[in-house]
């Protein structure tokens, strides 16, 4: 059976080392904030944002129980303020739409009027061999919205630049899927 999440990593350990440093756009309660923090190592740096202080607390827990080196920036505010956070290229970049798992207001999800200029943005800040995410929630009607103008736009981008894939059950529509931009080197 094939395991989305598995495949995502993937994608990211084909780019990512340590010493590098990457974001996690929406950050949620931390699961890609560990994974990325645990692969750039203690040269490396991770930002992780969200707009809701939960997210925060969940995630600085969820680094200290994994004993995540001290190479992490938790940022309350919106994903497509990154870069006034971030200097410099990242290479990887993760994006995981929709709300707060668990314990956050389902009524506060990420919205197309930020999600595409912070995927703009994140794109902008994509270094050569590099990677960026985006994992897709269509189970709501922002999230399904969210992932067609995503689609429609990540279409325009240069095939000499970037490759772009989507991955997908076409047997079960209303699942998760996620997006894939590389860079070329």
């Amino acid at each position: 059976m094939l395991d989305l999440l598995s495949l995502q990593k993937t994608f990211i350990l084909a780019h990512l080392r340590e010493g590098d440093r990457a974001v996690d756009f929406t950050m949620g309660n931390g699961y890609d904030t560990v994974f990325l923090s645990q692969t750039v190592g203690s040269t490396g740096e991770v930002y992780a944002f969200d707009i809701q202080p939960p997210a925060l607390h969940s995630t600085a827990a969820n680094l200290l129980k994994n004993g995540c080196p001290d190479n992490w920036h938790l940022i309350c505010a919106s994903h497509d303020r990154a870069p006034e956070f971030v200097s410099g290229k990242i290479k990887a970049g993760m994006f995981n739409l929709g709300y707060l798992p668990g314990n956050g207001n389902k009524h506060v999800t990420t919205k197309r009027t930020t999600t595409l200029p912070a995927v703009q943005n994140a794109i902008a800040m994509l270094d050569d061999d590099a990677v960026l995410l985006i994992a897709v929630y269509p189970g709501h009607p922002e999230g399904e919205l969210e992932g067609k103008e995503l689609a429609q736009y990540l279409a325009t981008l240069s095939r000499f630049r970037y490759t772009i894939a989507q991955f997908r059950m076409l047997n079960s529509p209303t699942s998760p899927y996620f997006m894939v931009i590389e860079t070329k080197a």
